[in-house]
C-alpha cells in the first residue's frame, strides 16, 4: 500500500489570541512530521471583529503565511487560509475578511451562539445543553445556506466542552433531523466536511465529527472531506491525521481534500502519488 500525502488543514499561529508559536515554528514542525501540505488558517471571529482586533490579526496572519510559503517553498508546501467564525453574526466583517487577499482556503466555524459565549466559557448547570445543541445547530444551517466557506469545521464543537470537559450526555437522537438537514445541505451545494483531530487530544477521545457523521455525508453525496489537527501549538501539527484519514477510508472516501486558491483538490488516500 502507497503512503499517502498528508496535509493538515487547521493550524492556529501566534496570530490567534488562544495560540503563541510563529507560523515559522508551526511549518519546521510540519516539515519535521513529514507532512505534504498545511494550511495556516488562524482565528478570525467576526463576531467581535473590530472589539477584539481580528481585523488587524488576520491581516498578520495572511501576512507571515505568504511569507511562510516562500520561506518553505521546496520543502513543505504552505497554504493561506482562514477560520471564519460565525460569519453571519457580522456578515459585513465576514467580507471584510474574505476581500484581504487570495486566501486558498476558508473554514467556517461556529464557536457561540448568537448572544452567549464561546462554549468553551459557558457554565452548564446554568444553561440546557441540548437547547444549546439546538441553536447552534440552527446556526450552522444558516452558515450553510450562506456558503460562503469551502469546509464546515467540527460540526461536533459543543460536544468537545458538554460532553468532553464536563461529562453530559446528550441525546443525540433528538437532533438527527437537523444534522441531517445540515449535511445534504452541505454535499448538496459541494462544500467540504472538516474531520477534526483536536478530539483525540482532548477529554472527549474521539474525532470531531465521528465516522458515523461522515458516512452519513458521504452517502448524501459528499464529495471533499478535509483533515485538521486543529493546532495551536507546535507539537500538534499533524497530530492524529493518519486516524482521520482511516475514518475518512472507513467511511467510504478514497480521496481526501486539499483546497488550493479555493479550488478542491483531490488527494488518494491510497494506491497513487497526488499530483498538484
Amino acid at each position: 500500500m502507497a503512503i499517502p500525502c498528508i496535509c493538515d488543514s487547521h493550524i492556529h499561529t501566534r496570530c490567534s489570541p488562544d495560540a503563541s508559536d510563529t507560523a515559522s515554528m508551526m511549518c519546521e514542525a510540519g516539515e519535521r512530521a513529514g507532512l505534504y501540505a498545511m494550511t495556516i488558517t488562524d482565528h478570525c471571529e467576526c463576531n467581535l471583529y473590530q472589539k477584539e482586533g481580528y481585523n488587524e490579526s488576520i491581516r498578520r496572519s495572511y501576512l507571515e503565511a505568504r511569507q511562510a510559503t516562500v520561506s518553505f517553498y521546496g520543502r513543505l508546501r504552505v497554504l493561506t487560509g482562514v477560520e471564519l467564525g460565525q460569519p453571519l453574526q457580522d456578515l459585513s466583517a465576514a467580507e471584510d475578511v474574505l476581500g484581504i487577499g487570495d486566501f486558498d482556503f476558508v473554514l467556517g466555524s461556529v464557536h457561540n451562539i448568537a448572544g452567549y459565549e464561546d462554549f468553551y466559557f459557558l457554565d452548564y448547570q446554568k444553561v440546557d445543553p441540548e437547547m444549546l445543541i439546538s441553536l447552534y445547530l440552527d446556526e450552522v444551517e444558516k452558515m450553510v445556506e450562506w456558503g460562503g466557506f469551502d469546509s464546515l469545521a467540527h460540526i461536533t464543537y459543543p460536544l468537545r466542552y458538554i460532553t468532553g470537559e464536563n461529562g453530559i450526555e446528550i441525546d443525540r437522537s433528538r437532533h438527527d433531523d437537523q444534522v441531517n438537514r445540515i449535511l445534504k445541505k452541505l454535499a448538496e451545494s459541494g462544500k467540504a466536511l472538516e474531520v477534526n483531530t483536536s478530539g483525540l487530544r482532548q477529554k472527549i477521545g474521539v474525532t470531531l465529527p465521528t465516522l458515523n457523521l461522515v458516512r452519513r455525508f458521504k452517502e448524501y453525496g459528499g464529495k471533499y472531506v478535509t483533515l485538521g489537527s486543529d493546532s495551536h501549538r507546535w507539537k500538534d501539527v499533524g497530530a492524529g491525521i493518519p486516524t482521520g484519514l482511516q475514518i475518512v477510508r472507513e467511511a467510504g472516501f478514497t480521496h481526501y481534500t486539499l483546497f488550493e486558491k479555493r479550488s478542491p483538490k483531490l488527494i488518494p488516500i491510497e494506491g497513487e502519488t497526488a499530483i498538484l
